[in-house]
Parts: structure tokens; C-alpha cells; sequence
């Protein structure tokens, strides 16, 4: 079997970041990892930003592009108040 890539989707969530609060049939744009998809994955992130639905430090701004476009875009989520970034694995 091939090994698995992984794919990445944002979701508005509560500030806890519960499970339960992340809607995949509100969210349901898949970003796989390519450079391209992964500033896809950036350019969503900024329009839930800028519509004020996520909260990001001003700050934390330039982290949360690098780490979704060259790093983890998990690791971006814990600087993301209200929304989260799940990878998952795809064949």
C-alpha cells in the first residue's frame, strides 16, 4: 500500500476547539499538501480573519502564514482562536 499524503481542512470552531463544534458539512474544503493548496489553505484562513470569525494576534499574523505554508499548518491552529486546521491522511 502506498504510503498515505496528507490533506488539510480549516474549521470554525468554539474557543475550546471542541470536536463536537467543528461542522464538516460547514467546512468542507479539503487542501491537500502542495504549495499551492497550502496558500490556498493561507488565503482561507485570512478571509475568516478579515470577516472577523477567527481571532489571530497581530503578532502571531506572520507565524500562522509560515507555519501553513512551509511548516505544520496544525501547529498554526493554536494561534487561531475560533477556528482549527485537522490534517487527515489521503491516498
Amino acid at each position: 500500500m502506498p504510503k498515505p499524503g496528507k490533506a488539510f481542512i480549516f474549521f470554525n470552531c468554539d474557543a475550546d476547539k471542541s470536536q463536537a463544534s467543528m461542522n464538516i458539512f460547514y467546512n468542507r474544503e479539503v487542501f491537500k499538501d502542495t504549495k499551492t493548496s497550502r496558500k490556498n489553505l493561507w488565503k482561507r484562513v485570512k478571509e475568516e480573519y478579515g470577516a472577523e470569525r477567527v481571532q489571530i494576534a497581530t503578532d502571531d499574523l506572520n507565524t500562522v502564514e509560515m507555519e501553513i505554508t512551509e511548516g505544520d499548518p496544525v501547529a498554526a491552529s493554536k494561534y487561531i482562536q475560533f477556528g482549527a486546521i485537522r490534517a487527515f491522511d489521503c491516498y
